[in-house]
């Protein structure tokens, strides 16, 4: 396989550092092209970043836009949200959290080992994880920049009005948590933390049917990855509820992939192809790598897939000891995947608010 060409991804200084002053460039969980933009998420941050490719091929003019701005966070515009997943279909920009729990992180050099034993065994929920949203996105016809906006007409449908609306929910759960608390499968794993093998999203993608995939990073079952097939529907109270998928009285459909004991870290569509980014489920260190399943939005029901049965490995992706973990896969065009690192090494920081992505071949298509 032929090495990967680097992408630099710059940042503007005055709006590149979130609440928990962690530089966005530094935990970028998601990412995705609409035009020529690129669309950027964080797991630390309340906001989504836009930059715009530029001459040389590179990707500048940073803008941030507040999540704040467009829903209502059920613990505040400023609290991190935990953005996992970002997406676009039918003129909307979709974006969800991790929806998983977290467990607090001992320190081990700390004098009083009770208390951080005592400190591992707290479990804790931020409410801000259990979004899963839609916002309107349209071009601006001067800039050709495309615009998040709270609501706007239709483009193209005379009379209808796009508005942002995300699912029904409160601070410690939502409609969709609701429901799977009683699947044979992933109830057992809510109450558990993500990283941890329990419940956590951290893939999405919009199909133009309306239709949502969540990709699971946890949990990982026997080491099988598991994807969510989910419909929305706006409610008289401009809240999204859950719909019953096409031709079936289910919620939701069940997708168990065979990716050699990998979760899922990112999701994309191509035609009716959905590629996935693998690795770890837990916090370590492990195999990266690229798959694609064919025809994936051609399914109307629950799955059980395996290489070579629709499901093909494309290439695997280097990663280095607690570092360069790619989190994020955008589709740069037909034939180029572009993806991002979580935690990037020093040498992917060629200046103070830059990165260095990888663009690869999509080979095997």
């Amino acid at each position: 396989m032929k090495r990967p060409t680097p992408c630099l991804l710059r940042f503007e200084p005055a709006h590149s550092t979130g609440a928990s002053g962690t530089h966005v460039r530094d935990a970028l969980s998601s990412v995705l092209r609409v035009g020529d933009n690129l669309w950027l998420a964080g797991d630390e941050c309340a906001s989504l970043e836009r930059l715009r490719r530029q001459p040389d091929g590179s990707f500048g003019q940073h803008v941030t836009f507040a999540l704040g701005e467009f829903l209502d966070l059920p613990a505040g515009p400023d609290a991190e949200v935990d953005i996992e997943g970002i997406a676009e279909a039918d003129h909307y920009l979709w974006v969800v959290g991790s929806h998983s729990r977290k467990r607090r992180q001992p320190k081990p050099e700390h004098p009083d080992p009770a208390k951080q034993l005592q400190k591992l065994a707290q479990v804790e929920s931020d409410a801000n994880r259990y979004l899963l949203a839609r916002i309107p996105l349209l071009p601006d016809p001067a800039t050709g920049n495309y615009e998040l906006h709270r609501h706007a007409p239709h483009p193209t449908r005379p009379g209808h009005t796009l508005r942002a609306a995300q699912l029904r929910g409160d601070a410690a759960t939502n409609d969709l948590l609701r429901l799977l608390r009683r699947d044979e499968h992933l109830g057992p794993f809510l109450s558990i933390p993500g990283k941890d093998n329990g419940f956590d999203i951290e893939g999405l993608a919009a199909a133009p049917d309306g239709r949502l995939f969540l990709g699971l990073r946890g949990p990982v079952l026997r080491g099988w990855a598991v994807v969510l097939e989910i419909k929305l529907r706006e409610d008289k109270h401009g809240r999204l509820r859950l719909a019953k998928l096409p031709g079936t009285p289910n919620r939701y459909h069940k997708h168990f992939l065979d990716l050699h004991g990998m979760g899922l870290r990112e999701l994309r569509l191509v035609g009716p192809d959905l590629y996935l980014l693998a690795g770890p489920t837990m916090d370590l260190d492990g195999t990266i790598a690229v798959y694609r399943w064919a025809g994936a939005t051609r399914s109307h029901t629950d799955h059980v897939l395996h290489p070579p049965n629709s499901l093909k490995r494309l290439f695997d992706v280097p990663h280095r000891p607690g570092r360069d973990k790619a989190e994020g896969m955008a589709v740069l065009d037909a034939h180029h995947l572009l993806l991002v690192f979580d935690s990037p090494a020093d040498t992917r920081k060629p200046t103070a608010d830059a990165v260095v992505a990888d663009v690869y071949t999509m080979s095997g298509r």
